[in-house]
């Protein structure tokens, strides 16, 4: 039952993201929502295991999500936004 719960935040996740990062993803809105589901994962398994903060209810796992959403965003960005360019 918890991939599920990810999978759905990560959902918002990678919308909330998507609001907060606005402008032409390459591979769309579809890509998207793939960084915002592992960007979901990617934050619980940082701030439960590394940072060893535990879970703080649906408004910090949503926070949590969202910023790692955020991250890779950026680096998918910066990735196969600079082949494009050079191209």
């Amino acid at each position: 039952m918890g991939i599920i719960v990810w999978i759905i935040i990560g959902l918002i996740a990678g919308a909330l993201a998507k609001l907060i990062m606005p402008g032409d993803d390459p591979g769309g809105i579809i890509v998207t929502i793939i960084l915002g589901i592992v960007g979901a994962f990617l934050g619980g398994f940082i701030t439960q295991n590394l940072l060893g903060m535990g879970s703080g209810g649906f408004i910090w796992t949503v926070l949590v999500a969202t910023l790692g959403a955020i991250i890779l965003l950026a680096i998918y960005r910066a990735v196969i936004g600079g082949r494009s360019a050079r191209r």
